[in-house]
């Protein structure tokens, strides 16, 4: 079968590889690859900037954001051939610690978890996978087009799963949402507002394209220019920032209402100074009973809830933020940013998509 391999310790290493078909272990599934995502991780990782291969190996198959049918099935399980299914990324650490032995391996505590495609197991991005079935979700199969976009939206699932759980340690009844960043993450964040009810705003800087399209699509207002005075003129309840700009984190932890939730998903290049008065950001946070939380990657609770917002969501509005669709044998160019691009997709099955 091929797969995209790479060295994770060497830049401009990747490459479609032919590997031997893979074998599924005991009670594990064996699945067709349908589709993959590209994200900024995987770019990393091309980049040699992140990512670390199973252990004895020199490479790694990538993809982390997949898309497979079920091809066989453990007898006994909740699974079938033919099932549309979806991966889940992280395992958790073998000790394990106390979060990993309770299910929540997405907020693992001593950094021994690993991840496919990421740190230590391959990826999806071959044309045939194994998994067990623990750690797969089933998909409606209406999203075969669009089920790719489950991992992300796992994110921002659990993300918003912080943020009303940080609100409930008081009275939290929030109307106003701004989502800073209009990629994939901040686009999917605005959908989950979106069937929250909530008043929704997106924020990006470009002024036109298919980002301002699908924010306003979902119903929501889209903004451009700076941060700060756009969060200054709202006063959201609550922020989730998908940039990681420094300029744009430290304009959101700010500006928020009294009783603000600032969830921050997006990570920030390191090495950079800007100057920032950390004074008034403090006591804006103190004196507004403000909080800032962090939210990275999703356990299955999250996936499970993820496949449930897909299936509620508009089919098409989902297909659209699936800016380019590019088949495997022409993976260089899904690594190559165009300029309208939202989410970069790479067909695993030649003849899908």
């Amino acid at each position: 079968m091929r797969a995209l391999t790479v060295d994770p310790a060497t830049a401009g290493s990747l490459r479609l590889s032919d590997l031997p078909d893979p074998e599924p272990g005991s009670g594990e599934m064996l699945v067709d690859g349908l589709a993959v995502g590209v994200c900024g991780t995987d770019r990393e990782i091309v980049g040699a900037a992140y990512g670390r291969p199973p252990p004895g190996r020199d490479r790694l198959v990538l993809g982390h954001e997949s898309l497979g049918r079920v091809r066989t099935a453990p007898e006994g399980s909740d699974f079938a051939p033919g099932d549309l299914v979806v991966g889940v990324v992280r395992r958790p650490d073998p000790v394990p610690c106390g979060a990993c032995a309770r299910g929540e391996f997405d907020n693992c505590r001593n950094g021994r978890y690993t991840e496919r495609g990421i740190k230590e197991l391959d990826g999806y991005a071959a044309e045939q996978w194994c998994v067990a079935p623990e750690y797969a979700v089933t998909l409606d199969p209406r999203l075969a087009r669009v089920g790719v976009l489950l991992e992300p939206t796992s994110v921002v699932t659990k993300a918003w799963e912080q943020i009303e759980r940080v609100g409930e340690r008081g009275w939290f009844e929030p109307a106003r949402v701004l989502v800073t960043g209009a990629g994939p993450i901040g686009l999917l964040a605005a959908l989950l507002g979106c069937q929250r009810g909530l008043d929704v705003h997106v924020l990006d800087r470009v002024e036109d394209g298919a980002k301002p399209r699908l924010a306003r699509d979902l119903g929501a207002t889209y903004h451009h220019g700076d941060a700060g005075a756009v969060a200054e003129r709202l006063r959201p309840d609550v922020v989730v920032e998908a940039t990681g700009a420094d300029e744009v984190v430290f304009a959101a932890m700010g500006k928020t209402a009294p009783f603000g939730v600032v969830c921050l998903t997006g990570v920030s290049p390191t090495g950079r100074l800007i100057d920032v008065d950390a004074g008034a950001v403090n006591r804006e946070i103190v004196l507004e009973n403000d909080v800032v939380v962090g939210s990275v990657n999703a356990n299955l609770r999250h996936y499970r809830l993820a496949a449930d917002a897909l299936a509620a969501a508009d089919n098409a509005w989902l297909d659209r933020l699936i800016t380019r669709r590019l088949p495997l044998s022409s993976f260089a160019d899904a690594f190559t940013r165009g300029p309208d691009d939202v989410k970069v997709v790479i067909t695993l099955d030649e003849h899908d998509g």
